[in-house]
Parts: C-alpha cells; sequence; structure tokens
C-alpha cells in the first residue's frame, strides 16, 4: 500500500511549451506506479472542450489527461473554462456550465479573482479527496508579473496546495537559458522555493551535446534539470492548442480520399479528425484555399464557438462559394455543429448569444433553420449512424436548435431523440463531435467517394491506451523520477 503523495504542478516558461502533453505523460506513468493521479487545471482558455458523463463541460486537455489516467473527466479538472468568441471576449464556463460572455478587461478586471479562486479550490479539495496525487497543470508563463495579483491557476494554485513544482520549457523554440533564468528571476521567494526541478522539452539532435548546458542551466539556477524529453511525431495525443494545424495545411493528394476541412477563424473541437488523419486511404488536411476546396473529394465544416462571424468569413474570402460549387459538382459537403449549422437556410440569434447580428442566411445546403439560444446542450450520447446497425459514440457540446424542414435525420441517439439532417450519402450535418471516430462512418465516407476498401476493425480506444503508454515510456526515459518522487515526498 503505497502513502499518499504530494501534489505535483508542472508550469511553463510560455504558452505551448508542451505542459500539457507532460501532464497527461505523468498521469499514465503515475497510474502505471499503482496510484490513482487525477488531472487538474484551474483556468483554461481553449475552443476544444468536452462534455463529461455528468452533462458538464470541461477543457479537452483536461478530458486527455483523465484518460491518461484512467478515470473519467468531470468539470472538477478544470472549473473555470474561457472559450474565446473574438479576439477581445470569451464565453465563462464556471464549474462545467457557462455563465455569459465577457470582455479580456471586464474578466480580468471586473471578476471577483478571490471568489473564482475559491471555487476552484473547492473543485481541487473535491478531486484531492477522492485521488492521489493530484496532477495540476499551468497556464501560459507563470512570470507574468502585471497578472501575478489576478493570478487563479500557476503559482497561487501552487502554494495553496504546497505543490512540487516543475518548470517545462520549449528548447525548440530557442533562448531557453533566457526564458528559464528569466523566469525564475521574476517570482518572489515562496514561489520560487516550490520550483523543485527543471524539465527541457521537445529536445532534437543528441542530448548529449547538451551536457555542458544542462550544468550550466543548473550552476545559474540552483534548480536541477529533471529531465530533458526529446521532440517526438511518432506519438499520437490529441492535441488542445489550434497552432498545431499550422503543420496540418496541405493539399490534394492524387490517388488518396482527399479530405479538407475548412479553416475557420473560430473553429471549436479540431481533435474531431483526428482518426481521420491515421485511415491510410484518406488524406486530410486543413485550408482557407477555396481552390484546393474546389478540387477535394470531401468538405467538412468544422465547429465553431461563434458561427454566425464564420459564416460571413466565409463568404468575404470565397470559401462560401468554393464549397457551393464543389456541392453542385457532387463533391460530398459535411458539417459538424457550427458547420452544421452554416449549411442549413437561416440562422437566427434573438437572444444576441453570439453578438449583434440576429439573422444570417445559411448556404442553403441543408434544408434545415437554426435558432441559437442561451442554453447550452453538453451530452455524452451512443447513437446509431444513418441506416447503420453499428452502435457509434460520440458526444454534443451547442447552443442553439435546429429544426428539420426536409431530409431525415442522420443519427438516432440511445435516448430516443434523433440529431441531424441526411440528404444524401453526400450531404449531411450532425451536432455529433466525435463522429469520425466510429468506423462505420469512416467506411461510409469512403464508399461516397467510390472507395470500397473493407477497413480493418480499429479500437481507437484501445489505439489511444497504447499512445499513452508510448508517451509515459518515452518520459520514464527523459526523467529523473527517483527524484521527482522525492520531491513529492513518497515514503514507502
Amino acid at each position: 500500500m503505497r502513502s499518499n503523495l504530494r501534489p505535483i504542478m508542472f508550469v511553463g516558461t510560455g504558452s505551448d511549451v508542451g505542459k500539457s502533453i507532460i501532464n497527461a505523460g505523468f498521469c499514465r506513468i503515475f497510474r502505471q506506479d499503482g496510484f490513482s493521479p487525477a488531472p487538474f487545471k484551474a483556468q483554461n482558455m481553449s475552443l476544444n472542450s468536452f462534455a463529461g458523463t455528468d452533462g458538464l463541460e470541461l477543457g479537452r486537455a483536461q478530458a486527455v489527461q483523465a484518460e491518461a489516467s484512467g478515470i473519467e473527466p468531470c468539470s472538477e479538472m478544470n472549473p473555470i473554462l474561457l472559450k474565446p468568441t473574438s479576439n477581445q471576449n470569451a464565453q465563462v464556463v464556471l464549474n462545467g456550465k457557462p455563465i455569459g460572455n465577457q470582455s479580456a478587461k471586464e474578466y480580468f478586471l471586473g471578476t471577483n479573482r478571490d471568489a473564482l479562486f475559491a471555487e476552484a479550490m473547492k473543485a481541487y479539495r473535491k478531486l484531492e479527496s477522492q485521488y492521489n496525487p493530484m496532477v495540476i497543470e499551468g497556464a501560459g508563463s507563470i512570470s507574468e508579473i502585471n497578472l501575478r495579483d489576478k493570478d487563479i491557476t500557476n503559482l497561487r494554485v501552487a502554494l495553496e496546495v504546497n505543490a512540487a513544482v516543475i518548470l517545462v520549457a520549449d528548447i525548440d523554440r530557442g533562448g531557453v537559458f533566457g526564458s528559464v533564468y528569466g523566469t525564475l528571476e521574476l517570482l518572489p521567494p515562496e514561489e520560487r522555493a516550490l520550483v523543485k526541478g527543471i524539465l527541457i522539452n521537445k529536445f532534437r539532435g543528441d542530448i548529449d551535446l547538451f551536457t555542458e548546458g544542462r550544468k550550466m542551466l543548473e550552476q545559474l539556477t540552483g534548480i536541477p534539470v529533471v529531465g530533458i524529453v526529446p521532440y517526438f511525431q511518432d506519438i499520437h495525443i490529441d492535441d488542445e492548442d489550434s497552432v498545431v494545424i499550422d503543420h496540418k495545411s496541405g493539399k490534394t493528394c492524387k490517388g488518396l480520399v482527399n479530405v479538407a476541412v475548412v479553416l475557420l477563424r473560430h473553429m471549436s473541437n479540431f481533435t474531431d479528425f483526428n482518426v481521420l488523419e491515421r485511415v491510410p486511404e484518406i488524406n486530410l488536411f486543413y485550408t482557407s484555399n477555396p481552390e484546393e476546396i474546389e478540387k477535394a473529394d470531401v468538405v467538412i465544416i468544422p465547429g465553431s464557438k461563434n458561427t454566425i462571424a464564420d459564416l460571413e468569413n466565409l463568404r468575404r474570402s470565397g470559401l462560401a462559394k468554393a464549397i457551393l460549387n464543389s456541392h453542385q459538382n457532387g463533391n460530398a459537403v459535411y458539417g459538424i455543429c457550427g458547420g452544421y449549422q452554416m449549411m442549413g437556410r437561416e440562422i437566427h440569434d434573438p437572444e444576441q448569444v453570439e453578438g449583434s447580428v440576429e439573422f444570417m442566411p445559411g448556404l442553403g445546403i441543408l434544408p434545415v433553420v437554426t435558432a441559437l439560444t442561451g442554453e447550452k446542450r453538453t451530452v455524452q450520447s451512443s447513437f446509431e449512424f444513418h441506416d447503420q446497425e453499428a452502435i457509434c459514440r460520440g458526444y454534443e457540446i451547442h447552443m442553439g436548435k435546429t429544426e428539420l424542414l426536409a431530409g431525415k435525420p442522420l443519427a438516432k441517439l440511445d435516448d430516443g431523440s434523433y440529431d441531424g439532417c441526411f440528404v444524401n450519402e453526400k450531404t449531411w450535418g450532425t451536432y455529433l463531435h466525435g463522429i469520425f471516430d466510429n468506423l462505420t462512418v469512416i467506411q461510409s465516407i469512403l464508399k461516397s467517394c467510390g472507395n470500397e476498401t473493407k477497413l480493418q476493425e480499429f479500437n481507437y480506444q484501445e489505439y489511444k491506451n497504447g499512445q499513452y503508454n508510448k508517451l509515459a515510456a518515452h518520459i520514464r526515459n527523459s526523467c529523473d523520477l527517483e527524484y521527482i518522487y522525492r520531491a513529492m515526498k513518497v515514503l514507502y
């Protein structure tokens, strides 16, 4: 029987240094070592979210980390979620439910930070009573001194729970010495005292060449480098930050079924397409190029956090015309969530949920009309796709109700209700995120494009489980686990 561990917290010298993936890897390591870990991030800003089994919303990264921990995700793992609706505004989700839209100024200057922090810690204490260790993730950089008094997610959390803090730095972007040293020098003594190690992430090349650099960094900071994690491309974990899409742009490829995901300004839940990327017969890419969209065999309009604004931009940029041309030329066009709404005849926003525009004509591809509402539906569902008997899985996160004027529903849900609109094999839309994780759906897409390849059974959950194990092994081989466990005060 193992004794309790002190919480561990992974913080960063900046955004996108790899904290979320490192966090997931350690969640799996602790699980493999006989503990019962759970992830936590007090406040997250992301358009990639997930619906827990309790019907409440949380950031996708914490859902992934929960999966790595072998437990069900819940809103307590991410009690405050900010979902940007524009460059300056975001929807605020508290304890899994939206409480309204606010500008950055309103949120940081107008909200009661102590009250929000208390809500976050209430969620933390509930998890802490059930799981050990708690594996906490920070947000962005911990040295934003102009925002220190507004902090409710970084070292204020670490101080509150006495976490062993590991500072993660991305060596791939350059300037690792300055970013680490500068970050630590800007911390007040009580916060710096919690930092027990430095983890260098995304290292390329021969690690032995960094031996001297490691010593210099330890001499400069007085803090041990507890790991140098090599850059990897052969381990596939769901990403949260949309910056990864920059590396997934492309164009059509001869001999494959070309699937173009329309690159929206407010695109959400881009993880919907991760499985399609793994199918050898499919070339999936993200694009805002009208010519590439017209050449693709399949066009997918993804989810959006601001459907009306993104629809306006599709028209201004010529993408709407390209989508319509593709459809008229016999190519498949599918819509997910906001994309489903855009494919309809009309979108109404009488409550001004998304902004001042109360009506917008849709693309007219699907015979549906949508009314946006302030109430959000967040639910996991089993369903039957079209006329198939196989049971599929997905989840909904949307604000709005869509009325079917013609055609027929795309899916029958496990509660007996129906979802989506099906016109034909090449024309449908749905609110179900994760729909492309199901073999039945992928097979239907290939068939609609004239590809009769019989796909082998693919257990996506088993695949993801294997990827978490690979990630854990990768980190084990790169980090001083004995030191990290000592820092967490393990008692056997």
